[in-house]
């Protein structure tokens, strides 16, 4: 074995077992990506939403808590979070 293929045989080892871990691991990235990316969204949203406060006559805080629950229940979460602080009010 050469001086060469010596100091780069880990350095392939460490890259195929990269690829195989991504691979097998493309599923769940995806999912997390979708969530990441709906979650932006919905921070975004309550953006906009929070300087129509007084006008709309409810309000909810733009945080990451809020965005989560808007990402993983869609527009029910959204009446979750709105029936939620008008309980706790």
């Amino acid at each position: 074995m050469g001086p060469l293929l010596a100091q780069s045989l880990p350095w392939l080892l460490a890259g195929g077992m990269a690829a195989v871990a991504l691979l097998l691991l493309r599923q769940p990235l995806l999912c997390l990506g979708r969530l990441c990316l709906r979650t932006a969204a919905s921070l975004a949203a309550l953006a906009v939403l929070s300087p129509l406060q007084g006008v709309l006559g409810f309000g909810l805080g733009v945080n990451l808590a809020n965005a989560l629950v808007m990402a993983l229940l869609g527009v029910p979460g959204f009446g979750l979070l709105l029936l939620l602080n008008w309980a706790l009010a």
